[in-house]
């Protein structure tokens, strides 16, 4: 888990009178080594942490007022991007890419159905309960830090057991709760999701998401396919780089990295497309790059392969979705009331 996180609550458990830094080396874990931006954290030390805090505060609503206590930093690179996210939607969509640079205990379904999209935090590892409030409190904290404080979702489920005391998680959530659920997931009123942000910035997006992409490769080394990935944004440009080439880039035969791929349940083929969708979606927001030099940019032998590629990727051609995302946000500065800007607030 990024230190981000643990120092987050330790300034939960000072701003509730306890001593953040006894209670961190009971846990196992030494203030010192979280000094770096990059530091991470055992995610069994982090576990003993949550235990020992709501012990300590006697708080069953610890986790949900973490968020409150989350920086512009905690996040890396990824907390950036996702306030320069030109839509909420794409914010979340950014959130499921890129959630591994927080935690790898858990990942993130996101998806449509019928009028509403759904968030859904499917954990990897056994974590506690108040990791996920704290999840579910960040990225609600996030939503009203775009959208205005008083914003909402539809629903939010949690699979936890119903609190002995729920009144902070209804004062500081304002959103209709539903605990002991299937699964721990929020509910979003579509039009709002893809209505655009008035601080939205493709192209500092794009940068973050490059940020992003790098430190997930550095801190996976030994993790196949990050590498796969940084070769290929390094590659890309001008032309398709083979997967004999990524390979000798990464001191190994064709056939050890395809065996390696394969272990991991995945081929060279799909991370290139997979890295392919998510840089076409970077570029194409930024107003200077023409379809031609996206083209260029990942590799395509021309705009017809490109364009092809990307109705299988959206339904669209390039040119259609970036006229579409201009439409919006042009119909939204004409006709809807200005977002409010990113600012630090608590999740209230």
């Amino acid at each position: 888990m990024l230190a981000g996180w643990v120092k987050a609550i330790g300034r939960t458990l000072e701003a509730a009178g306890c001593d953040s830094a006894a209670l961190l080396a009971e846990a196992g874990l030494d203030r010192e080594c979280m000094d770096s931006a990059t530091a991470r954290c055992p995610l069994a030390n982090t576990a003993r942490l949550w235990e020992i805090s709501v012990a300590a505060t006697g708080d069953p609503a610890f986790g949900v007022k973490v968020a409150s206590h989350i920086k512009h930093t905690t996040f890396h690179a990824l907390s950036y991007g996702l306030c320069a996210s030109s839509t909420l939607k794409e914010a979340f969509e950014r959130l499921k890419r890129y959630c591994h640079v927080g935690s790898y205990a858990v990942e993130y379904e996101f998806f449509k159905h019928d009028s509403a999209y759904h968030c859904v935090i499917e954990t990897i590892e056994d974590v506690p309960f108040e990791s996920i409030d704290a999840l579910v409190g960040a990225q609600l904290r996030m939503c009203r830090s775009l959208l205005g404080r008083d914003y909402s979702p539809q629903l939010i489920e949690l699979q936890r057991p119903r609190p002995t005391r729920i009144d902070d998680f209804d004062r500081l959530l304002r959103t209709p709760l539903r605990f002991k659920a299937s699964q721990n997931r929020m509910v979003f009123d579509s039009e709002v999701m893809e209505c655009p942000l008035e601080g939205g910035n493709p192209e500092l997006a794009r940068h973050c998401d490059t940020i992003a992409l790098q430190y997930l490769a550095r801190i996976e080394h030994d993790d196949i396919q990050a590498r796969v990935r940084e070769v290929l944004m390094q590659r890309l440009e001008k032309m398709e780089p083979s997967q004999e080439e990524v390979a000798e880039q990464l001191h190994l035969s064709p056939r050890t990295l395809q065996r390696r791929l394969g272990d991991s349940g995945t081929t060279y083929k799909e991370i290139l497309d997979k890295t392919r969708h998510a840089l076409a979606m970077a570029y194409l927001s930024a107003p200077q790059h023409s379809v031609s030099d996206v083209t260029y940019l990942l590799g395509f032998s021309c705009d017809s392969s490109f364009t092809r590629a990307f109705r299988r990727w959206t339904g669209q051609s390039p040119s259609d979705w970036r006229a579409g995302t201009r439409a919006r946000v042009g119909a939204a500065a004409a006709g809807k009331p200005a977002a409010v800007p990113f600012r630090l607030t608590s999740v209230r």
